[in-house]
């Protein structure tokens, strides 16, 4: 997974989006491994496009669908659909229209902070929406990152 050159290339296309799931509790200190990248992307019309056009170059297709089903990427494709879970030439995307535990985009980026990681400014969620997106969602691989993150967030807190 090549996480540096889909960061760089989104940003530098300037599609909004904001980093959530495994790659934001590394961003904030968890030593936990992913094997794909979350983003939570906004649904306005012209970061669809940005989205659609800056991914493009490296063939998404969705992930565990037969190759011979047809898959059109593009902008009306994203405004279609919620989640998209991806194949890319630069490994696994999962982009979500809304997250767990805390809405939409707009919600979502109200819940972000600034960080500076792959040589870019990024927006990640902040620790206390990423612990209550991880236990809203409820999975296995989830609730067993929870105690890792609510110490990190004690450690942020100064307590």
């Amino acid at each position: 997974m090549n996480v540096a050159a889909v960061v760089q290339t989104l940003v530098d296309a300037g599609v909004d989006f904001v980093i959530v799931g495994g790659w934001s509790a590394i961003l904030h200190g968890s030593g936990s491994v992913t094997m794909d990248l979350d983003l939570c992307f906004s649904r306005q019309p012209d970061n669809l496009q940005r989205l659609a056009k800056a991914l493009a170059p490296f063939h998404p297709r969705l992930r565990d669908v037969l190759v011979e089903l047809p898959f059109v990427w593009d902008a009306a494709t994203l405004r279609n659909g919620t989640i998209f879970t991806l194949s890319t030439e630069l490994g696994p995307i999962d982009l979500l229209a809304e997250v767990k535990g805390l809405g939409a985009f707009p919600e979502v980026k109200a819940h972000a902070v600034l960080v500076q990681a792959f040589d870019r400014s990024v927006w990640t969620l902040d620790l206390a929406s990423l612990i209550r997106a991880k236990r809203a969602a409820g999975r296995e691989k989830d609730l067993l990152v929870l105690p890792e993150l609510e110490g990190l967030l004690e450690a942020e807190e100064g307590g």
